[in-house]
């Protein structure tokens, strides 16, 4: 892995993640940055590009709040729980919680307990202002500091989502069937009320590196070796200290050729070693909108074993399917950086085509499988899975021209994470980059200033840094933290 990788440069063409599940191709083909540029600002006046800036600017602005003075954002008995559910929500589903909002409801401080109904069609700004939230603040009394969404994207969608969450901590909950609400109920409460945890003081870092390959090679050399290590590929080790020392935990890898299908089920099943946390980097493989595997397999981890482009076989990823029964995944909060990891929208939300409307990613919005697996599992669930809706882009890495990756809010989400602090509050570092990346945009289309403005090609990068920035997600209770004092040492 010793070889230095170029930085990214204007030349460049546009590199999508993600591999075909049935044809073992790039999802999207490369496509010339001077062709997309022009979509991103294009040369004449076009209606599309108008209904972009309007757009750009009116979802922040919603949302700048923060909680009053004094109250922690890392705990949640002061921050306040609160769980939303959507107004077609039967009893049956609100039962199948109870374990969970009644934990939660005697752990929180009085008044901060709330049980909230999202109305269809609602905005973000729309629910909160009907829940009586004031412009500027997060009041706990009102809209709790965590919330957790109850249904997938089809009932409260994934705007909403990501709108609450630049000020809340927002996790989610989208299973096919009562029994598995209930089970991750359950296995949380289990996880919170038990004499002690079963997960070892480990985190296991997964990323495989194919060949000619300018994603993967991204993000083995300059996302999970910086985390490991301390530093890229090609250089001696910063100051920084890894994350996993700084935090106390042992660091088990597989990077590259080690990056096999059965080192990541090895690590998810518990068979040696049951890490606390695990963390991937790699391709997600996708489907078309038609094709029956989507549900099922959209999102699945491209595996080491992968045999390179025009190839493609269910023994190259890890599914859902893949989890057995007998796995032991309890307590494990896992962060997977893939496309499509964590849901797919009903359109596509980086459209480089002339009219800017993105194509069917499929007939309805929804989360994936193999997350939703890990959570609900028979054996004891997950207790969250952090990931992407979505492409995920290696701007997220390495920016335009940044001689450094930039791995600045991935470091800081896994080391809250393994210090304890709820899941949902560990991503503020990402909502951050959005805020920076969304606020360089608006100064580029503030007619009243000749200052900020973009380049056509730093523009289009800008837009996908922010979308991408925006589209990480928590799938689980958003207040779940690691009883990282509790955690059994390695043998």
């Amino acid at each position: 892995m010793n070889v230095k990788h170029p930085i990214p440069s204007l030349e460049d063409p546009l590199v999508f993640n993600g591999i075909d599940g049935v044809t073992g191709q790039y999802l999207v083909p490369p496509i010339a940055q001077q062709a997309a540029a022009e979509v991103a600002e294009p040369r004449q006046r076009v209606s599309y590009f108008d209904a972009w800036r309007k757009w750009l600017g009116f979802v922040p602005r919603l949302l700048q709040f923060d909680l009053p003075y004094g109250v922690p954002h890392e705990d949640y008995t002061k921050a306040g729980w609160g769980v939303v559910f959507p107004a077609s929500a039967s009893e049956a589903l609100r039962k199948s919680l109870e374990p969970l909002t009644t934990h939660r409801s005697e752990r929180v401080d009085a008044g901060r307990f709330h049980v909230l109904t999202y109305q269809p069609g609602e905005t973000a700004h729309q629910f909160l202002r009907r829940n009586g939230a004031p412009i500027g603040d997060v009041q706990p009394t009102v809209v709790p500091y965590y919330l957790l969404l109850v249904g997938g994207p089809d009932v409260i969608p994934f705007d909403v989502q990501h709108s609450l969450s630049l000020s809340y901590a927002v996790g989610r909950l989208s299973f096919d069937t009562l029994e598995e609400y209930a089970r991750y109920a359950d296995s949380v409460v289990a996880y919170e009320t038990g004499a002690s945890v079963p997960n070892h003081r480990q985190v296991s870092w997964w990323g495989p590196k194919h060949p000619e390959d300018r994603s993967t090679e991204l993000s083995a050399d300059s996302l999970v070796t910086p985390l490991v290590r301390g530093a890229v590929t090609d250089q001696a080790p910063h100051l920084a200290i890894p994350v996993a020392r700084a935090a106390g935990f042992v660091s088990r890898d597989a990077i590259e050729e080690a990056a096999t299908r059965e080192w990541l089920l090895a690590a998810l099943h518990g068979r040696e070693e049951r890490p606390a946390v695990i963390f991937t980097a790699s391709h997600g493989v996708g489907f078309r909108a038609n094709d029956p595997l989507q549900l099922t397999k959209q999102g699945a981890l491209l595996s080491q074993d992968w045999s390179g482009f025009g190839a493609m076989a269910p023994a190259h990823y890890v599914a859902a399917s893949d989890i057995q029964d007998d796995a032991r995944l309890h307590g494990l909060v896992a962060f997977f950086f893939a496309c499509f990891g964590m849901g797919t929208p009903a359109h596509d939300e980086f459209p480089l085509n002339a009219t800017r409307k993105g194509e069917a990613l499929a007939s309805a919005p929804f989360m994936s499988a193999l997350p939703r697996r890990l959570l609900a599992h028979p054996n004891g669930g997950a207790l969250a899975v952090i990931g992407h809706v979505e492409r995920a882009w290696g701007f997220s890495i390495k920016p335009l021209g940044n001689a450094k990756p930039t791995v600045h809010p991935f470091y800081n989400t896994l080391r809250k994470i393994m210090a304890g602090i709820p899941v949902g509050d560990a991503l503020r570092s990402f909502r951050s980059r959005f805020s920076d990346a969304n606020t360089a945009l608006l100064a580029h289309l503030d007619t009243n200033t000749s200052d900020g403005k973009l380049e056509p090609r730093e523009l289009l990068h800008q837009w996908i840094e922010r979308n991408d920035a925006r589209n990480y997600v928590v799938l689980g209770d958003p207040a779940v933290s690691i009883r990282q004092n509790d955690l059994q040492a390695l043998p």
